[in-house]
């Protein structure tokens, strides 16, 4: 019955009414809170949708990894190798029915039949498979993880040297080859170890490096213009309004904005996704279907933003409650708590414990990075105070005094002016010691190589020339020992390469030497290790997104709190103005609050972040800062003080307006 008599139609009523009167600052500061609530709706859809996007194609892949059957259940033999066109792999899946079983087998993902031996079905990318004479028909959406993925499905006889041969693994191709394999179905199981699982861990780091400034943005959202609302909402109380009255207001006005700004950031959502789908991540672009929540994770989202909008309002309303006419006279809050800091320092030293020289799963390392990032957002204010206590002991000049005494009484709303940026500073200085890439350490990009026998050598390689010559391919055969093609193990094995004399037609080489070896294709030097080259790419694609988002996160919430800020101060500033102190000197006290306390925390972060990332960089050695890494970190830091100057650039136009309508009460 509280609860109802709290949010009943008259709460809405005045709350809808004092919206509507707040004059053209008042929608403005309004409309501000909306769009920090639409922001962060949009950009936490996005990271969800990744997620799920990477968890679908995972799923759309688990039929590659056959799952073994019994005997006596099997109906199919199931195999796997990957060969390459131009560069890029094709999935090659073997497959064959078992004598007396094939009434029963159903059909592979994305065929609509079982394949029959000689069959080759293939994804719409490839056309044909090299070696084979034509291709039967064309897999569907189920077989494949991308658009644009290079699949072939071809069918055998279970008698089939390609079906019996056993298949050796390469520890450097996790999932690339699979022996031949008895299964009772093709639903297949999870690999821990495959570039999904990669590409899994990654997305998961970058969510939780994104999600926490998101969060942040979106709790700001409702105290962009606290003084104003404590203020009005203060006079409420002193008019006779109830406690529950002034907490019923305050959460009726914060679950307008952020409905409102939910429901644009799932507009802003379904725009992007189109967009979004085209970003080439694990070899190519994605289906829009697997970066869709769905309705439900959507409603989930949306109704998550607007508790956490309505949740910050409500933080910080005892005062106004309990002391409202503090809060109508601005008398001065307490002082933050030196507690603060030795918290900091205990997340800190606990994470180094826990990761230098030991190796952390994915999970640890989100749950570590999100502990760091909240001890960041528990110390910020408080260096902020600290920071304006000296400002104020120091300053030489009105500015500056302003500008120290600003940061003294107020040091959250400081602090949640530039925490985006500090914590988009923390992101930067993480990654800015992964150092990732390099050239293929084995073989050559014109070399093709099979792995065989030692006693079979000579014959493969005749045999190997031959095919080469039918096919009017100039090449050299030899033999080696170095390590790029691999067969089954146990050390009696050698090298037969090829050597194109033309490297335009290393594809039709391959072609020709495909089928020599049962259960293997010919590789190159660059082909052994695709995956690792892939996913060094995709990781700095990955970093320079989340730095690019972090870092737009920043420049968006800075502005947006630095117009909220003046809208907040209008009374302060006015009354000053009247006071005879001119706009050059109100904006430079409002540039040094900005200012200062973001280079002092921004440093700190970035700090943060190498001592955060050292530990996990400490596998391929001592982490340094190298040159890429230098660079990148400068380009982002310079950023996002671009970013800060243009926000208070932007706002300047605002203070000015503001300071002029002041009367004899501005308000």
């Amino acid at each position: 019955m509280r609860t109802a008599r709290t949010l009943d139609r008259t709460t809405w009523t005045l709350t809808w009414r004092l919206l509507r009167g707040g004059g053209r600052h008042g929608r403005l500061g309004a409309g501000l809170s909306v769009a920090a609530a639409a922001i962060c709706t949009t950009l936490l859809l996005l990271c969800v949708g990744a997620n799920l996007g990477f968890a679908s194609r995972a799923a759309h892949a688990d039929w590659r990894t056959p799952a073994e059957a019994e005997l006596s259940r099997a109906v199919a033999v199931e195999a796997v190798s990957t060969t390459f066109i131009g560069g890029e792999p094709v999935t090659v899946v073997d497959v064959a029915a078992l004598p007396g079983r094939s009434g029963e087998v159903p059909a592979p993902p994305g065929t609509p039949r079982f394949p029959e031996p000689g069959e080759v079905w293939t994804s719409p990318a490839l056309g044909k498979l090299p070696g084979s004479r034509n291709t039967t028909g064309t897999l569907g959406r189920a077989a494949l993880v991308r658009p644009g993925e290079k699949v072939a499905v071809v069918g055998h006889r279970a008698d089939d040297p390609a079906m019996t041969v056993k298949r050796g693994t390469d520890p450097r191709r996790p999932g690339d080859i699979v022996t031949p394999t008895p299964v009772a179905d093709f639903a297949g199981k999870r690999t821990a170890d495959g570039l999904g699982a990669q590409y899994q861990a990654l997305v998961k780091i970058a969510t939780a490096l994104l999600i926490v400034p998101l969060l942040v943005l979106g709790a700001s959202s409702a105290r962009l213009s606290v003084s104003r609302r404590d203020t009005r909402l203060a006079t409420l109380r002193l008019l006779g309004a109830a406690p529950g009255r002034i907490a019923g207001i305050a959460v009726a006005e914060a679950t307008l904005t952020g409905t409102a700004g939910a429901v644009a950031g799932a507009l802003g959502y379904a725009v992007l996704l189109p967009v979004a789908a085209k970003v080439p991540l694990e070899g190519g672009r994605w289906y829009a279907s697997d970066l869709w929540v769905g309705t439900g994770v959507l409603l989930i989202v949306l109704a998550g933003v607007v508790l956490m909008v309505a949740a910050s309002a409500l933080a910080g309303l005892r005062q106004v409650v309990v002391g409202p006419l503090g809060v109508v006279r601005r008398s001065r809050t307490p002082r933050l708590k030196a507690v603060r800091a030795l918290l900091f320092v205990a997340v800190l030293l606990g994470y180094w414990q826990l990761s230098k020289g030991k190796s952390m799963d994915i999970d640890a390392v989100v749950y570590c990075c999100a502990a760091v990032f909240a001890a960041l957002s528990v110390i910020g204010p408080w260096v902020v105070g600290v920071l304006g206590g000296l400002v104020a002991q120091s300053a030489r000049r009105p500015a500056t005094l302003l500008a120290g005494r600003r940061l003294l009484d107020d040091p959250k709303s400081v602090w949640r002016a530039v925490s985006a940026l500090t914590l988009a500073a923390f992101v930067a200085g993480f990654f800015a010691l992964f150092s990732l890439g390099g050239d293929s350490p084995w073989g050559s990009a014109d070399q093709l190589a099979l792995s065989v026998p030692k006693e079979r050598v000579a014959a493969v390689r005749q045999q190997a020339a031959a095919r080469l010559e039918r096919s009017g391919i100039h090449a050299t055969v030899g033999a080696n020992d170095d390590w790029v093609a691999t067969g089954v193990g146990g050390g009696g094995e050698r090298q037969v390469t090829a050597t194109a004399t033309d490297p335009g037609r290393l594809d039709a080489a391959r072609g020709a030497l495909t089928g020599l070896v049962p259960g293997q294709y010919p590789l190159t030097g660059p082909d052994v290790d695709w995956q690792s080259r892939q996913f060094n790419r995709d990781f700095h694609l990955v970093t320079l997104a989340v730095l690019g988002a972090s870092f737009a996160i920043a420049i968006a919430a800075t502005g947006i709190t630095a117009a909220s800020s003046v809208l907040d101060r209008r009374r302060t500033y006015g009354l000053l103005h009247l006071a005879g102190t001119s706009l050059r000197v109100l904006d430079a006290a409002r540039r040094t609050e900005s200012v200062l306390p973001a280079a002092v925390l921004v440093g700190g972060a970035v700090i943060t972040g190498l001592f955060c990332a050292a530990p996990l960089t400490l596998a391929g050695g001592s982490p340094q800062l190298d040159g890429p890494g230098t660079a990148l970190l400068a380009g982002c830091l310079a950023l996002g003080f671009a970013g800060l100057a243009g926000a208070s650039a932007a706002s300047r136009p605002l203070l000015r307006s503001v300071a002029r309508e002041a009367g004899p009460r501005p308000d």
